[in-house]
């Protein structure tokens, strides 16, 4: 019976667990916030490029209405909200 797993733990203390750390609960915490910050950056980014863009080519092409920008900035509005659609679910 020296092989026998039960008598083989015996002798290890138990750890005990803690639900309710603190330290763990606040770490947690900033990293999801840490990372939707980045995400709202990289929307902001993603949104402003695209509307700068779209006034470069309006001024370039002398539109007298704002073409470009309209069509580049909701296409970055839905490039922006396809990345943080795709960002959240891969937790």
């Amino acid at each position: 019976m020296e092989n026998d797993p039960e008598q083989s733990n015996q002798n290890v203390p138990n750890k005990p667990v803690r639900d309710n750390d603190p330290i763990k609960k606040a770490t947690e915490k900033s990293t999801s916030f840490v990372q939707f910050s980045g995400i709202a950056f990289q929307m902001l980014g993603t949104i402003g490029l695209g509307v700068w863009a779209g006034m470069k080519l309006d001024q370039w092409q002398n539109n007298h209405r704002p073409v470009w920008t309209i069509v580049l900035s909701l296409t970055a509005i839905g490039a922006s909200l396809y990345l943080f659609i795709r960002q959240l679910t891969k937790k």
